[in-house]
């Protein structure tokens, strides 16, 4: 599994939303892209971390980007989700994990001193053009945007 790079062309994709509708990387072309891939809806670190995202939104999207969550959870799971924490950017399904994979998201790691295989807490920065401007691997849940924030120059929320 090889990262991406500041630099580096971000794959593209299409994968179905918590609606299933398609949404690809390539109709974001011409904005800023902020995805980040998170290992399970609902549970208490993606909690978190999905609604300081939605608590960020307006001013991210003041600044010209749009948030993308995915994980391998479906559809149906992805609705109730954004339906039980009032979730108001797009959730999208990678079952299978090819997205995950070509973003270097998927690999090993230590989950409670054993080595397993599994989502790589990830976000990524992508430009108007299509180019990885951050790839942040293995971030923490808990304080990741207003990090993230800070390293888009944008101002505390």
């Amino acid at each position: 599994m090889t990262n991406l790079e500041p630099g580096s062309a971000a794959p593209d994709f299409t994968l179905m939303d918590q609606d299933e509708h398609p949404v690809s990387l390539s109709d974001f072309r011409g904005r800023r892209v902020i995805l980040y891939f998170y290992p399970a809806a609902q549970t208490p670190g993606c909690t978190t971390q999905a609604c300081d995202f939605r608590d960020s939104l307006a001013s991210l999207q003041g600044a010209g980007y749009t948030v993308l969550g995915i994980s391998r959870d479906t559809p149906e799971k992805l609705r109730a989700f954004r339906d039980s924490d009032g979730l108001t950017f797009p959730l999208l399904s990678d079952p299978d994990h090819a997205v995950h994979e070509a973003y270097g998201a998927w690999g090993e790691k230590q989950n409670y001193g054993k080595t397993i295989t599994g989502v790589l807490r990830s976000t990524f920065v992508v430009d108007e053009e299509g180019a990885i401007v951050e790839a942040l691997y293995n971030v923490k849940a808990t304080g990741h945007v207003a990090r993230l924030r800070k390293t888009l120059g944008l101002a505390a929320a």
